[in-house]
């Protein structure tokens, strides 16, 4: 089954080079393209897509405006926001809202099509070139303590763990290489830990860490 993607952008040669690119591979189909993201949640009723490549500034409705009311007419729906250097308080503003992560403009073409898949099959994205300034803006708001205890009093030992290879951008084999365990038992713990906290996927887990404390500016990979 091909995975349906929508794309919203108010620049026509955007759409059409980010659908030339996702066209031309075998398991995925843009289903459908509008211009403004005002426009984005009758779309995504209508079409049904499973990825939403949205662009952050637009001129009626913005990109974290529209994601927020996609996702909430389809919750199945995963938004990925597209962004330029310089947006970084647009950043901010998607991961709070959500979204399943962001890619830059400028990003390869190889680069957009493993994103869709990444996002397509429950994973989240956030673009190596971005993400520690996005981190380091949420790291300058603390969490109150009272919160933080809370939260860490539900995860276990190794779920911290896990949870803090995850905000150091380890995948799950590296996790399990890490911690010398199976790559079937991080899976289950990222799980729970996404479970526990009443996150949606890896980016949101990444942003609590941080937010937790768990993970400050600057810590070693």
């Amino acid at each position: 089954m091909s995975i349906r993607v929508l794309l919203v952008d108010d620049e026509a040669m955007v759409r059409v080079g980010l659908r030339m690119v996702l066209s031309a591979e075998p398991d995925i189909e843009v289903v459908g393209e509008v211009g403004d993201g005002e426009d984005a949640e009758a779309a995504t009723l209508e079409l049904t897509p499973d990825v939403v490549l949205m662009d952050v500034r637009m001129p009626r409705v913005d990109g974290i405006e529209a994601a927020r009311r996609v996702m909430a007419a389809r919750p199945l729906t995963r938004v990925v926001i597209l962004t330029t250097f310089g947006e970084d308080e647009y950043v901010e503003g998607a991961l709070r809202s959500g979204v399943s992560g962001f890619l830059l403009k400028v990003s390869p073409p190889e680069q957009l099509v493993a994103a869709v898949r990444t996002v397509a099959s429950g994973g989240g994205l956030l673009d190596p070139s971005v993400t520690l300034r996005v981190i380091e803006r949420f790291a300058g708001a603390p969490t109150p303590r009272t919160v933080r205890s809370s939260a860490l009093d539900a995860l276990t030992e190794r779920e911290r763990d896990v949870l803090t290879l995850i905000a150091r951008g380890l995948s799950n084999a590296e996790i399990a290489a890490d911690l010398y365990l199976g790559e079937a038992t991080i899976k289950t713990h990222v799980s729970n830990v996404l479970m526990k906290l009443g996150l949606r996927d890896r980016v949101q887990a990444v942003v609590a860490a941080y937010e937790l404390g768990l993970v400050a500016p600057g810590s070693p990979s």
